[in-house]
């Protein structure tokens, strides 16, 4: 089974962070002055948390020039085959997920596999193949198993409430879920995220951006700045996995990671477990 994106300890510590800056932020949904900036969470104010990493829209800081690294290079298709043909024939992905589609959506994040030296691209390529992989099923799933049947509605959450008789389980190669993603996701790539949610089951070139936009947000600063592929878990699943939440599904991450460094070519690095 997919595993879902947050854990209430997440939303209590944004909860815990949001009141403890009541003069910088005004949740606005983006619509900030023009002399602030949207932070990746929405929130409207002019330092690193909010124009640095994950930076949505205003005087955002500059981010790294990409480098010329062709990501289409190290993702072949033999490579993409070589995930996808593990899945059976019967799997709804098989038709679904494709390597031309991945290479379209990453057009929209061009500092995806484009961020450091070539020995980093790898990295975090094996990184996002490896993650996809344990919640696709080796791209076998576009939804969470039994998904309809789980709540992943925070009501606490105003500026991305949840539209009745909408679910917000996983979805995609990343597994999408709850309300607070889908709506920021779909506001960011342009799709009805909290109306319609199953578009990302249904539109694959946005069903791969939703997982490039929560990678680019969440996950992409961590690989390259070499913290380690067990820091990507965490921003993944962070306790339902890390902190011997569940060993098993961390082991078959890590070794998923090992197995795609070495076919591209790369040495996983250090800190591969949280």
């Amino acid at each position: 089974m997919a595993p879902t994106r947050n854990s209430l300890l997440t939303i209590i510590l944004a909860g815990i962070l949001a009141g403890a800056l009541p003069d910088l932020i005004a949740g606005q949904n983006c619509g900030c002055p023009a002399d602030q900036c949207c932070s990746q969470y929405g929130y409207c104010g002019t330092d690193e948390a909010y124009c640095g990493t994950g930076c949505q829209e205003g005087p955002c800081f500059a981010s790294p020039t990409p480098t010329d690294v062709s990501v289409s290079s190290i993702v072949t298709q033999e490579f993409f085959d070589g995930i996808i043909n593990q899945a059976d024939a019967s799997c709804a992905g098989k038709g679904f997920y494709s390597r031309s589609v991945f290479l379209e959506a990453i057009d929209s994040y061009p500092l995806f596999g484009r961020d450091g030296s070539m020995d980093d691209s790898k990295r975090e390529i094996a990184a996002f193949f490896a993650h996809v992989t344990h919640e696709t099923g080796h791209f076998c799933y576009i939804e969470e198993i039994d998904g309809p049947s789980k709540d992943y509605c925070d009501e606490t959450n105003t500026q991305y409430p949840c539209v009745p008789g909408k679910g917000y389980y996983g979805r995609g190669p990343i597994q999408l879920s709850w309300n607070f993603n889908y709506g920021p996701a779909g506001n960011s790539i342009g799709f009805d995220g909290l109306n319609n949610p199953e578009t990302v089951a249904t539109n694959p070139v946005v069903s791969f951006k939703t997982a490039l936009w929560y990678w680019m947000k969440f996950v992409h600063s961590i690989i390259v700045s070499g913290k380690g592929f067990g820091e990507t878990v965490r921003a993944i699943n962070g306790a339902l996995e890390c902190d011997g939440g569940n060993p098993a599904t961390v082991n078959a991450r890590v070794e998923y990671f090992k197995e795609y460094c070495n076919q591209l070519g790369v040495a996983p690095g250090d800190n591969l477990y949280c």
